[in-house]
């Protein structure tokens, strides 16, 4: 639990240049450490004091799953990558080498999954930077000064955001391209902040964002992606501007929207902090829905337990499960996959430990190309094992609720590793 002299202190981040000294709390050799930072140079480090002090059990780092959550492990990367970067450290490589060796790994790691850039963006006559029309309700947009978070979560899909190569990143300050877009299609009605984290802003900042969405009849929900509740709850407390974020949250809720505070929890201990208690219960007096997610992280929340306990101690708290996903196909994928079987195994088992008003969670979902594609369950059919799947959200709405099937594959981890059943296609496929 929080203790009082930590309740009202300032952020603090801590960046790679901390990494070292960190490591030597984790008892690590030099050599562990050295591949540590190996890692570390390919894929973000961030934290924060609040994660160092409060969430990561420093005695027994090595199994503690707030640990991988949040420091590289160094078999997060092929063993051969590992050893040249490391190699390049020992030698007091030049910046610009160590950069060049590290963006060959990164370009390897399929830093921009789902067709976001490709499928995402409208065409060049629309297209407007840092926003993303993937399907017709909802369009998500990257303020520019959202693009950081509290502390990186080493399985973060939008890694590429934050690892300083321009073209990778996708960002825009400009409010009146966003608010121009929206503005010219009615068909949009739900608006998502995203990045990074849009809470790194402080309120003044969130504020011109939100403010204009406020004039548009047709935008019905505002929706703020967040982690800050796991990272920094202090955000909604104790920070300078805590009471003026408050008060901005209830004048969306004021002007008839449903402000939609879609925050991250991957795991119980996020959830133990006062802090957390009280941020929620404050974010909550505003009239603002916290609806949670995470996605299903092996060595870190792959067990029904950890999942029943989340949604419940979630529930109580006044939040609203929403979404189990599945690790998406980039950055350290192998790292942390579970397989599709024994993902939907551990949905099944914690879902049936928990009571009827925690089952809004929906999962487990493959925000893949086509859509998000939900595992709905393994069944045999006519003496065929086969996965059965649903379309929970779709670019094409003709096909958002159909099911299909695909055949059984224990090794599966992803939509584009299974085969069609009973059919020569998926009903996404052209």
């Amino acid at each position: 639990m929080s203790t009082p002299e930590n309740i009202g202190r300032r952020f603090r981040a801590y960046t790679i240049r901390h990494l070292d000294e960190l490591l030597k709390r984790a008892s690590m050799t030099d050599e562990q450490r050295l591949r540590t930072r190996a890692v570390a140079s390919v894929l973000p480090f961030r934290t924060n004091a609040y994660v160092v002090d409060e969430l990561i059990d420093w005695d027994n780092a090595s199994e503690d799953p707030m640990f991988r959550l949040v420091f590289p492990q160094e078999d997060m990367l092929p063993s051969e990558d590992v050893d040249h970067i490391a190699d390049l450290i020992q030698n007091e490589a030049s910046k610009q080498e160590l950069t060049a060796a590290a963006n060959v790994v990164r370009y390897k790691l399929n830093p921009h999954p789902a067709g976001q850039i490709q499928l995402n963006i409208k065409g060049k006559d629309e297209a407007v930077e840092g926003l993303q029309h993937k399907y017709k309700e909802t369009v998500l947009f990257f303020p520019q000064q959202g693009q950081t978070c509290h502390a990186y979560c080493t399985y973060c899909f939008r890694w590429a955001q934050f690892v300083g190569i321009d073209e990778l990143k996708m960002a825009n300050n400009d409010i009146e391209q966003l608010t121009g877009y929206v503005r010219h299609h009615p068909e949009v009605s739900s608006v998502l902040l995203t990045g990074g984290d849009p809470m790194i802003m402080g309120e003044p900042v969130l504020r011109r964002y939100i403010e204009p969405l406020l004039e548009m009849d047709h935008v019905e929900s505002i929706r703020i992606g967040s982690k800050a509740l796991a990272y920094w709850p202090q955000r909604f407390v104790t920070d300078p501007d805590a009471e003026a974020t408050l008060r901005l949250f209830e004048e969306v809720v004021k002007s008839g929207r449903n402000l939609a505070f879609m925050a991250h929890f991957s795991h119980q201990k996020e959830l133990e902090s006062d802090l957390v208690h009280e941020a929620v219960r404050r974010i909550n007096n505003t009239g603002a829905v916290i609806r949670t997610q995470a996605p299903l992280i092996r060595t870190i929340n792959d067990d029904a337990e950890q999942w029943a306990g989340m949604w419940r101690t979630q529930h109580k708290m006044g939040m609203i499960p929403y979404y189990m996903f599945i690790e998406r196909d980039t950055g350290p994928q192998e790292y942390f996959s579970v397989p599709l079987g024994r993902a939907w195994e551990i949905y099944r088992d914690a879902f049936s430990q928990v009571s009827g008003l925690c089952r809004t969670v929906r999962g487990p979902s493959m925000s893949a190309t086509p859509g998000k594609v939900t595992v709905d369950g393994i069944v045999d059919i006519n003496g065929e094992k086969v996965f059965a799947l649903r379309m929970l959200q779709a670019r094409d709405p003709e096909i958002v609720g159909r099911p299909f099937f695909a055949k059984f594959d224990e090794n599966a981890v992803w939509v584009d590793d299974l085969k069609p059943a009973f059919a020569d296609k998926f009903p996404f496929e052209a």
